[in-house]
């Protein structure tokens, strides 16, 4: 894992770039809605768990900040980076791809997304970008529209951003990475996807420095093109005049975006099982859904 290293730190790196730039551009729609609305960040650090061989949490064992925005237009956002490191618990580790009990060391480092909109005619958004190690090193992420409101118009202009950055690195990989988010972001017990899909690609491996290169160009390639188009669609929608019916149905949504979260995702278990920070973790959850 240790060769990794440098690898890690610059994944991290153009990460916390990735960051700063959605931010700034998130801020810049408050302010044309006529809003200070601004991130606040609040740094943490992961604390020792089961697997850590009984170490403390320790400027070695890393952790992240939480940004997080309430305001006219997203009316909660968050935009989370962390580079961790340490031990998997032994039933856990099993799970991750490289791992086992015996070889439960791992590295991770990633951004994660989620904004629910003020306005129902605004889709809600999830993106993610990651780099894990274990004994073995891979890139992981993707993005996917969830609109209580769907507009084809937006589903085709979000599809084809990914289509265009897929289309530069793979040729099949707009055609598997669709058809992964349509079968990840599934709600089994709903029998209902929990938005319009996007992409969704795990398990990118680098076998060596050149395919840990071209994953990485690629991954930059997805958080480039989330920054280019989302922000198009919430220009599109924020000014539309929304009905009480409409807040609803985006309610209800909301409600199964949480029931998906919570049940099925598997970086939300990947991080509180890792000492990830609970607030950070849980920002995926909507500010307030209903279940009818």
């Amino acid at each position: 894992m240790t060769e990794w290293t440098p690898y890690t730190a610059r994944a991290s790196a153009w990460f916390l770039g990735l960051r700063d730039a959605i931010c700034a551009e998130f801020e810049a729609i408050e302010r044309e809605a006529g809003s200070n609305a601004a991130f606040q960040y609040d740094p943490w650090q992961r604390e020792a768990v089961e697997g850590d061989g009984g170490e403390t949490a320790t400027t070695e064992s890393g952790g992240g900040t939480r940004g997080l925005m309430k305001g006219k237009v997203f009316e909660k956002v968050g935009v989370n980076i962390s580079t961790v490191r340490g031990g998997l618990a032994k039933d856990f580790a099993a799970t991750i791809n490289g791992a086992s009990a015996e070889q439960n060391a791992f590295s991770a480092t990633g951004i994660s997304l989620v904004a629910h909109m003020a306005n129902p005619h605004v889709p809600a958004v999830h993106m993610n970008t990651r780099f894990l190690t274990t004994t073995k090193a891979w890139f992981g992420g993707g993005a996917d529209l969830n609109p209580p409101l769907p507009y084809d118009e937006d589903t085709a202009e979000f599809h084809a951003a990914f289509k265009a950055a897929c289309d530069a690195h793979g040729a099949d990989y707009y055609d598997r990475f669709k058809a992964w988010a349509d079968e990840y972001f599934y709600i089994p017990h709903r029998k209902v996807h929990r938005g319009v899909g996007g992409i969704f690609y795990d398990h990118l491996e680098c076998a060596d420095v050149a395919a840990w290169e071209a994953n990485f160009a690629f991954t930059k390639a997805v958080g480039e093109a989330f920054l280019a188009v989302f922000p198009k669609l919430v220009r599109r929608r924020m000014g539309m005049a929304f009905t009480p019916a409409d807040k609803l149905q985006q309610l209800e949504w909301r409600g199964r975006y949480a029931e998906f979260n919570l049940v099925y995702d598997r970086g939300t278990l990947f991080g509180l099982k890792t000492g990830g920070n609970i607030d950070a973790i849980l920002m995926s959850l909507p500010p307030e859904a209903v279940w009818t």
